[in-house]
């Protein structure tokens, strides 16, 4: 949907179409952007000011999601253990885990496995390693020295869920190996085409936190590749349209989605087929860029030469910015943007500015 922005500079193509013929000179002076009310400031993008807006309008950023160290298993309800006592074969006994085809021991509602001599055993909240001490020290009583080896053969206990714009949303086991939360997409079938990998959210005790997975994919944050933990829902949302309009004297008007891809001036007007060389005033390529609730910035980029278009190269278009092309000749700047304000709100009047 077209901003309040884009609305009303659509409704102003007319009049701008309009305007007087003549000429101004650029770039506007200060006695002239003083004249301005003190919520519009026009900016001519130059090779002084052009790495200003080099930055994207969102770069990544950390996730706030806690981080509780590596991952360490713990035993849970459900589990099935391998439990081997080496050179006792008379040991080697199917617990409580065949009903399922499963050959092992089952962790019971209680948390506990039943082992031969020893009587149940608890397992859940524990490491394999604690409970085959507690198994071989146990043991100890009647078998010399016990060699124990626990494992866990069937990890039914603890999972995440991976759910939105993955091709294949499933429920996952978590394992002994650490997930990551990529880990998790990737085994989900990775991202669909219109996933928006800058907005995952990883659902844990009952609060949503965001989750810049492209900021670990792209930009090499750590911290946004996190170790899932039991329990964990991570949803990954569509991607949404954020776009910048281009309009005026150009081959191809339109809206450009920057959702994909952060796009430059030069990019965006170039993938629209460029400016309309008998039509339009190559002086006059103007970007209208809302400030907040502070009002306005107006980037003027004077794109007659190559050297122009470089700089255009490195100015980086924002989610609803409105690029125009103005028609040759130009007329003067304070007809143009005079015409243009009230249309925007704005209604302190101007003085001129740019003489012929």
């Amino acid at each position: 949907m077209l901003n309040r922005l884009t609305v009303v500079l659509l409704g102003a193509l007319p009049v701008i179409g309009g305007c007087s013929e003549g000429h101004v000179r650029f770039p506007v002076t200060e006695n002239a952007q003083k004249a301005l009310p003190e919520n519009i400031h026009v900016i001519r993008l130059d090779a002084t000011n052009i790495r200003s807006f080099e930055q994207p309008a969102e770069p990544h950023q950390a996730t706030p999601l806690p981080s509780d160290g590596g991952w360490d298993y713990r035993i849970g309800t459900g589990d099935i253990l391998g439990i081997t006592v080496f050179d006792h074969p008379e040991l080697l006994l199917t617990g409580g885990g065949e009903a399922q085809g499963e050959s092992g021991f089952r962790v019971q509602a209680d948390g506990t496995v039943a082992f031969p001599y020893v009587g149940a055993v608890k397992a859940k909240g524990r490491a394999p390693e604690a409970v085959r001490e507690e198994l071989r020290t146990r043991l100890a009583a009647f078998v010399p020295e016990p060699q124990v080896d626990v494992r866990v053969m069937a990890f039914n206990s603890q999972a995440v869920s991976v759910t939105g714009e993955v091709r294949t949303p499933n429920r996952q086991p978590l394992t002994t190996v650490g997930l990551t939360l990529l880990d998790a997409v990737n085994a989900a079938g990775g991202l669909t085409e219109t996933a928006d990998a800058r907005r995952v959210t990883v659902r844990r005790g009952g609060r949503s936190y965001p989750v810049d997975l492209e900021g670990f994919l792209s930009a090499g944050l750590g911290s946004n590749n996190p170790v899932l933990r039991p329990g964990d829902i991570v949803t990954v949302p569509r991607r949404l349209a954020r776009e910048a309009y281009l309009l005026g004297e150009i081959v191809k008007p339109a809206a450009v989605d920057l959702s994909t891809e952060p796009l430059t001036l030069t990019q965006a007007l170039s993938r629209q087929g460029g400016i309309l060389e008998r039509r339009a005033d190559a002086r006059g390529v103007f970007v209208f860029r809302a400030n907040g609730g502070a009002g306005m910035k107006v980037f003027q980029l004077d794109a007659r030469s190559p050297t122009a278009l470089l700089l255009g190269t490195r100015f980086l278009l924002q989610p609803g910015d409105v690029v125009y092309v103005t028609r040759a000749p130009l007329s003067r700047w304070n007809d143009t943007i005079s015409d243009l304000l009230p249309s925007v709100g704005i209604t302190s009047s101007l003085d001129r500015l740019g003489t012929d």
